[in-house]
């Protein structure tokens, strides 16, 4: 009889051993299906499953037996139409496939630039949010009341019921658990964020050119958002925040230098000082900027689309952690033989010395993008191949959290809708208790627009 709790002990190293930088037993397998792949992998209809994520626990539960993995190999998602729906939300919608889309909307108009700099938070309460989430209308603070509590519980409970399922996949298949509660985060660069959800990709694109001293310092406004937004609530040795970037390539390299780099390596930086690492997916083709990515804080976690895998090692390898690149597309077109010689070039190519977790470029978005039989002789070959002789060994630079400064004080995060109950005490239960309600209500609001 296996013993998952002694397979699980062995994925935890495996992952201890890249963060503390050195060589682990075998490259780690940090594969996965979406959240709407595994639902048509269970025979459930998206839309539905979107409403009951219980309908999936057999679904991921014959994945898990079907599918090798280091890791749980569903992700969960951030998109319900419980919450969405409730705030009558123009920036999330489900279509009738199944699918939460997101289609291009303005929340934030070009003269309102001058508010956000000055007062941003109350920017995004008093003009945005409303814009974006119609229940949550000044007009009507009654209505504004109710749907705001209403789609937090709907979000709370939506969350706490998918993370239950998971974290019985965890334990029965003794898969590594990730980080405590609380250890992990998500957020946006500064640029993206102002991009994204508050202007558009189109509108931005033109403030680029029309207005690029506003936008320089609306970026510097909504850096302490962006940031506490990001911030894990439990600082561990493993403690991560997750940031997907999204405009870089779509820019002049001369622009993306000016309003975009600045305030996003403050944010990597000023997570570093406080221990904590980032996981940055470079969208598309990040090639242009392999050289600005190297002045990140060590061990950073890159997530590649796109690229040459030997400028990437050569550039990165001995500083960064190194994941994706393997292309899904070749599991959908090629064959055995064709996918397990991509899987081998690449571990040729990118273990060596260490700080490479294997997935793919991105994750299988339906049942369509991949041959589930490619995906698991891959990662079954890959188990067994991308094993090291030297386990144990230094992989090189070691990360040091006192090697980067704090950004922070050079603006504080001021905002007559968020209370300051004093600093966080640990015998002060009141104001710790107190200032972490305060904390839930700005990262729910803030989650509404990234």
């Amino acid at each position: 009889m296996v013993d998952t709790k002694i397979i699980q002990q062995e994925r935890i190293s495996l992952y201890e051993d890249l963060f503390r930088s050195k060589v682990p037993k075998r490259v780690p397998l940090n594969v996965s299906v979406t959240y709407d792949y595994v639902s048509q992998f269970a025979g459930v209809d998206m839309g539905t499953a979107k409403w009951d994520s219980r309908l999936l626990f057999d679904g991921i539960d014959k994945l898990a037996q079907t599918l090798y993995s280091d890791i749980c190999p569903v992700t969960s998602t951030a998109r319900y139409p419980s919450f969405y729906e409730i705030l009558e939300s123009q920036a999330f919608v489900m279509g009738s496939n199944g699918f939460i889309q997101h289609p291009e909307v303005v929340g934030m108009l070009a003269e309102e630039y001058d508010y956000l700099i000055e007062k941003p938070f109350d920017c995004l309460v008093e003009k945005v949010l409303p814009r974006q989430y119609k229940a949550l209308t000044f007009d009507d603070p009654l209505k504004m009341a109710f749907s705001l509590t209403k789609s937090i519980v709907a979000h709370n409970n939506e969350m706490a019921q998918f993370s239950q399922m998971t974290s019985q996949i965890i334990e029965k298949y003794g898969y590594y658990p990730g980080n405590p509660p609380g250890a992990n985060g998500f957020t946006e660069a500064p640029f993206d964020f102002i991009a994204d959800m508050l202007r558009g990709f189109r509108e931005v694109s033109m403030d680029v050119r029309r207005i690029p001293g506003k936008l320089a310092e609306a970026c510097e406004a909504v850096y302490p958002i962006v940031l506490k937004k990001g911030m894990p609530s439990v600082i561990t040795e493993f403690s991560t925040v997750f940031i997907p970037l999204h405009m870089p390539t779509y820019m002049r390299e001369k622009d993306f230098a000016k309003l975009w780099w600045p305030t996003f390596k403050k944010l990597v930086e000023e997570y570093a000082s406080l221990g904590v690492h980032c996981e940055l997916f470079c969208e598309t083709d990040w090639t242009r900027y392999l050289d600005y990515l190297a002045e990140l804080p060590t061990n950073t976690i890159m997530w590649f689309e796109y690229g040459d895998a030997k400028l990437i090692k050569e550039k990165l390898g001995k500083k960064h952690i190194i994941k994706g690149l393997y292309p899904i597309s070749l599991l959908k077109t090629g064959t055995k033989e064709e996918c397990l010689a991509k899987a081998k070039e690449l571990i040729d190519i990118l273990a060596p010395g260490g700080r490479y977790l294997f997935t793919t470029d991105k994750s299988p978005l339906i049942l369509d993008d991949i041959k589930l039989e490619n995906y698991c002789a891959v990662t079954e070959f890959v188990r067994d191949y991308a094993v090291y002789d030297n386990a144990g060994e230094s992989s090189g630079l070691v990360f040091n959290k006192d090697d980067y400064q704090p950004y922070t004080s050079a603006r504080k995060l001021e905002s007559r809708y968020l209370t300051e109950w004093g600093s966080f005490n640990d015998s002060d239960y009141r104001t710790t208790k107190l200032q972490g309600l305060d904390n839930v209500l700005f990262n729910y609001l803030i989650g509404l627009l990234v």
